[in-house]
């Protein structure tokens, strides 16, 4: 997500300072920080049109003891420090888009969560402890954001992304694709969980919209307004890369593989059918608002990447 801002930020001119626990050489201007204490990174903010908090420890990965308390830690610790700081600002940000989840809401088939009605998770019957614990972690980030006191100054926004595809080497959709080439792209489990998903253009645009043109406050969904079945998801994109087949996977064969690889299988079996209701009520419009149309143009992105894999 940093990453696809930023690029698109500094693309368009703008000047973009971003704060980084590790030292790496980019076309921007790089601050450090360890995310959780004051220091000489808090004048960043002082005077800045908008702070993005993105902050947080990987979630791919297994869910024991060390990683659990780095996952909620990185978020819950970096959202409570730049709160203080820009409840404490001379001149504070107009806008703070702090980073949440889709995950909040509840695994569900029967009907989309959306931000007006949407129902969060967290007591799903027969939900995995795993599950449960993403859900805490996502509602703890939330709460760290709002408890930040009173910003007169400061709108805050809770982005409650979906997965962003994009054309990158070793995201979301090159993974993906890369199954789909070895002939693995099939269904996940039996298929009916749904994938909430959203094109990197459409991330960046909106973005630019709640920062430009709008009074949103708290949780805003960042989904495509077309979410569906992993069955049809993965047929789509094997039929659009020219791959007749892809083998499925059992919910067991999954299990095996999120072992070895180091991963959880929340990733992939989770029903995640979430909408973006206030976005297309304040008339933001998608310009990839179908998986078929979006795939395309990721494919072809894909194709000219210069660091595609083989």
């Amino acid at each position: 997500m940093g990453t696809i801002l930023t690029r698109a930020f500094h693309r368009d001119g703008h000047q973009v300072s971003v704060l980084s626990r590790k030292p790496i050489t980019a076309s921007w201007r790089t601050v450090p920080w360890d995310g959780h204490s004051l220091g000489p990174w808090t004048e960043e903010l002082e005077g800045a049109d908008v702070v993005i908090n993105l902050a947080g420890r990987s979630v791919n990965c297994r869910y024991h003891t060390q990683n659990r308390r780095e996952i909620m830690e990185s978020r819950v610790e970096s959202t409570k420090i730049i709160g203080e700081v820009i409840a404490k600002a001379k001149r504070p940000p107009r806008i703070w888009l702090q980073a949440s989840t889709a995950t909040i809401y509840e695994h569900r088939f029967d009907a989309p969560n959306d931000e007006l009605t949407g129902i969060l998770g967290g007591s799903e019957p027969n939900a995995p402890v795993t599950w449960r614990f993403s859900i805490n972690v996502a509602k703890a980030w939330e709460q760290a954001a709002l408890e930040s006191g009173p910003l007169s100054q400061t709108r805050l926004v809770l982005l409650r992304s979906a997965i962003i595809m994009s054309a990158d080497c070793g995201g979301a959709f090159d993974m993906l694709l890369r199954l789909v080439r070895w002939g693995l792209g099939g269904q996940n489990g039996d298929g009916r969980q749904y994938v909430s998903w959203i094109h990197e253009t459409d991330f960046v645009r909106a973005v630019y919209w709640l920062i430009e043109y709008n009074t949103l406050s708290g949780p805003v969904n960042l989904a495509a307004p077309n979410p569906l079945p992993n069955a049809d998801f993965m047929r789509e994109l094997r039929r659009t890369w020219g791959m007749p087949f892809g083998l499925p996977s059992t919910e067991w064969m999954l299990e095996i593989g999120a072992f070895f690889l180091r991963a959880e299988t929340e990733l992939i079996l989770k029903s995640r059918r979430v909408v973006p209701t206030l976005l297309l009520q304040e008339g933001f419009e998608f310009q990839f608002p179908d998986w078929p149309k979006a795939v395309r143009d990721l494919c072809t992105r894909w194709r000219r990447c210069p660091c595609k894999t083989t």
